[in-house]
């Protein structure tokens, strides 16, 4: 049930996605589209429900409801930047609105960007790891939690990868080849630092 659940949380923010950009840009009911965008935070809340009834009606804890955890988790810290990489391109495509913005591609321009993109992924993870905690508190010493705990050490590789990533933009930056400088400026001062 409960991977079933996630499968429909995923299918139903991107269908809600796409419904409430359509309201917003096509059908022009602004208001609308927007309500539809703030029905998405509601299907993580039926899975969070639905995993601790799960667990509450003495479920066995496995890699399933590890795998809510962090899909949760990753909807918290990642959902906001998703809409808005959506928006940008529905809005280009379909709305006469601008080119979807480029993250930097050189220098501290590109380390910052880096750092920004790291920090929505590890609080994807802090959030899911603390999830995970609740429920290994939840179970006590009465079930089995290594599954939960295997899904934490993952969370802690996430983490690591992208503090790694950031890093090495920051302390080895990518330089532009010769020429190729005057173009650089004009794009980063063009564009803001956001991306999904």
């Amino acid at each position: 049930m409960i991977v079933t659940l996630i499968v429909v949380c995923e299918v139903g923010f991107w269908v809600l996605l796409a419904g409430g950009l359509s309201l917003r840009y096509l059908a022009r009911m602004p208001r609308a589209g927007i309500a539809v965008l703030l029905m998405e935070p509601v299907l993580e809340l039926v899975l969070l429900i639905a995993t601790a009834v799960d667990l509450r009606n003495g479920a066995t804890a496995d890699w399933k409801h590890g795998l809510a955890a962090v899909y949760l988790g990753f909807s918290v810290g990642l959902g906001h930047s998703t809409i808005k990489w959506a928006d940008q391109r529905f809005a280009h495509r379909f709305a006469g609105g601008p080119p979807p913005v480029k993250p930097p591609k050189y220098g501290t321009a590109r380390a910052v960007h880096e750092w920004k993109t790291a920090g929505k992924w590890v609080l994807a993870a802090v959030v899911a790891m603390g999830l995970l905690q609740a429920a290994i508190m939840y179970i006590g010493t009465s079930g089995d939690v290594s599954s939960l705990r295997m899904w934490q050490s993952k969370m802690l590789w996430v983490i690591g990868i992208n503090v790694v990533i950031a890093l090495s933009h920051t302390l080895w930056p990518k330089q532009p080849k010769p020429g190729a400088e005057k173009k650089t400026e004009q794009e980063n001062t063009e564009q803001p630092l956001t991306r999904r």
